[in-house]
């Protein structure tokens, strides 16, 4: 196998001349005519010719030494909820595809444009991010990494952007994460995907679903890659390397049934092996709880603080266009509209209430972990009926949609045998500590490749 490009790796080369911005493009998009089937549904859209201007203007910049910085130049793709300017934002949908094209870049996605990388195309997704499957009746469904030949969902909501990292068909794809789409496409695909606090990447100019719970991350090959990408976005000065992990870890390992019930073989077999390897290099792993986390579910019914703000969102387009949506979208904002203002009150003082004992209960810690997801990624063939669909959707959001209710930070990192199907080892820590989890995750990262 060989290895991984990265984003400082690809900076090198830019750097040294061994490489260009516009032979990077060509090279994405040779990837993509390898695999045309695949391609075809990681991406809803390719912007051959924007991508290759952008790309000689980056190339014209830093021969004349007047680049943005290190990674100018680089390709990355972009989840289809994100405004670019003069492309329509469909978020995965029909409902949209025939809105004006959007005026000005997403938050997010300018400040990357401005750092010098590259736009290459949108990615697929669930239609509106409401689901953690990744399926898509209207532009297909891009096939996890994984086992390709029977057909395994990729995870979502950010479907393309996961598997078209783990396929190589870009280093960096920029997602969303309300309950895990972030995370779940990168626990199903072996790569890496990062969670921010949602106030920490600014949302505007993303298609929301959940205003309380919306965050704006990366998907990448390394915690590094993901890291520099968070920065960008963040408003950070420009990250070249994390801090160096100087002391032994402080790791608390959920044990609450709500996270650790239920878990496929290959996901407990993995898990196990991830903490035999944390606690071989010297961290000091200890067994934690989490008092009224086994409750959690009392706060999801209909779909919850989510459910709620979507149907808000939603309600006046599923009045008029509920046809065009997908089924199974249409049918949880639907149930959400039966959530009352009062009970929306009670789950978010419910949730203020469980973030003071999480944030209480990470003293100490520099994260708490479990598994990403408590199953490998689901055959396609097991989601034909909707009651397996509901049932496999409830199992790929359980672990994620956690980090989200404590309104943490949270990381999901391979922990699989390679060749294996992939599995995540999952850490979480509280609102604010994004550097210090990255810097954390960064260290694990290395003791779980060896």
């Amino acid at each position: 196998m060989q290895p991984r490009d990265t984003l400082s790796g690809l900076a090198g080369k830019l750097e040294s001349g061994a490489t260009t911005s516009r032979h990077l493009v060509e090279q994405f998009l040779e990837k993509l005519a390898a695999k045309p089937a695949q391609a075809q549904k990681c991406f809803v859209l390719v912007d051959q010719a924007g991508a290759r201007a952008a790309a000689d203007l980056q190339d014209q910049l830093r021969k004349a030494g007047k680049h943005a910085g290190p990674y100018a130049g680089i390709p990355f793709s972009v989840k289809d909820l994100f405004d670019i300017e003069g492309q329509v934002t469909r978020a995965g949908s029909r409902v949209l595809s025939q809105d004006r094209p959007a005026q000005q870049d997403a938050v997010a996605i300018s400040a990357l444009k401005r750092a010098g990388l590259v736009v290459v195309g949108r990615t697929n997704m669930t239609e509106f991010a409401y689901s953690g499957l990744g399926l898509n009746p209207h532009y297909e469904t891009p096939l996890c990494i994984y086992d390709q030949q029977t057909g395994r969902a990729p995870g979502g909501s950010s479907a393309g952007a996961g598997v078209s990292v783990a396929e190589g068909f870009n280093v960096l794809s920029i997602g969303t994460d309300t309950g895990g789409s972030c995370r779940i496409p990168a626990a199903y695909n072996g790569i890496v995907g990062f969670k921010p606090s949602a106030s920490r990447v600014s949302t505007k100019g993303a298609y929301p679903l959940s205003s309380s719970f919306d965050s704006i991350g990366p998907l990448a090959g390394t915690v590094k890659c993901c890291a520099i990408a968070d920065g960008i976005m963040a408003g950070d000065v420009v990250r070249t390397a994390l801090p160096h992990q100087s002391r032994p870890l402080r790791i608390g390992v959920l044990q609450n049934p709500y996270v650790m019930g239920g878990l496929q073989p290959e996901v407990s077999e993995d898990f196990e092996r991830a903490l035999f390897k944390l606690k071989a290099s010297g961290a000091h792993v200890e067994d934690v709880m989490l008092d009224g986390l086994d409750d959690l579910s009392d706060n999801l019914k209909r779909g919850g603080i989510v459910g709620f703000e979507a149907f808000q969102h939603h309600k006046l387009m599923l009045e008029t266009s509920a046809a065009l949506y997908d089924p199974r979208v249409a049918s949880r904002i639907q149930a959400a509209g039966q959530i009352r203002l009062a009970e929306y009150h009670q789950i978010l003082d419910n949730r203020h209430a469980l973030i003071f004992k999480f944030e209480s209960m990470m003293d100490g810690f520099d994260a708490v972990v479990c598994p990403t997801v408590a199953n490998i990624a689901p055959m396609l063939s097991e989601l034909v009926a909707d009651e397996d669909y509901a049932r496999l959707n409830g199992v790929a959001l359980r672990n994620t949609y956690v980090a989200n209710f404590l309104d943490g930070c949270s990381i999901s990192l391979p922990m699989h045998v390679a060749g294996h199907a992939p599995t995540g080892l999952m850490l979480t820590s509280k609102n604010g500590q994004d550097e210090a989890l990255l810097t954390a995750a960064a260290h694990i990262f290395e003791i779980l490749e060896h």
